[in-house]
């Protein structure tokens, strides 16, 4: 069984415990051939998907318990196999979602590291460094380069770190891991939203 999970920068895959990726432009010419089953975030890639007899649509057969309006489905995906915790997808964007006793609370977003990259870097050619993963976070720099890092990796943890209050905090996306090591309260999960994936599947279409 395949899975899917479309984003707005690249496509997830996962079978049989991998997962590997690929970009938007690569999957515009993808050719499957055997059954895999999806959720999607991009619209124009969902359209184009909606007539193939190889690509299924899962997003139809979930059912979180939220009031929030508007709320990606590989959020949903993510939320809906924890029952307590704190659920950070840290990748293009990075999404914070509170669940508790299995109902969703509500939930925000941040740009993701990379998006602050590019942000600094249009602001000037004197801003264009990457963001350094090892910055000394109780001293401040003394340096540039350390002082973007520093002022986008501190305030990140911070909100987080606000959010959770002690609660367990499930990471995953692709800087996930990353930010889990700052947290002694913290789960790292590469395959969570599959995780989700797979439970909807189990439940509906088996």
């Amino acid at each position: 069984m395949i899975l899917c999970d479309i984003g707005n920068s690249n496509v997830d895959f996962f079978h049989d415990g991998k997962i590997w990726s690929m970009s938007l432009d690569a999957f515009e010419s993808y050719k499957a051939k055997e059954k895999i089953y999806f959720i999607s975030v991009n619209d124009r890639i969902t359209a184009k998907l909606q007539d193939s007899s190889y690509f299924i649509n899962l997003e139809p057969y979930f059912n979180l318990d939220t009031i929030y309006q508007g709320l990606g489905i590989d959020r949903i995906s993510a939320c809906c196999v924890i029952k307590d915790g704190i659920v950070v997808d840290a990748g293009t964007a990075i999404t914070v979602d509170i669940v508790s006793n299995y109902q969703h609370l509500g939930g925000f977003i941040l740009p993701g590291l990379a998006s602050y990259e590019k942000t600094f870097a249009g602001i000037s050619d004197r801003l264009k460094f990457r963001l350094n993963p090892n910055i000394e976070l109780d001293a401040l720099p003394q340096r540039t380069a350390d002082a973007l890092s520093y002022g986008v990796i501190k305030p990140i943890l911070m909100i987080i770190k606000e959010t959770s209050k002690e609660k367990r905090i499930y990471f995953t996306g692709g800087d996930g891991q990353f930010f889990s090591k700052y947290f002694e309260n913290s789960i790292y999960d590469r395959s969570l939203i599959f995780r989700g994936m797979k439970k909807i599947i189990e439940e509906n279409l088996c």
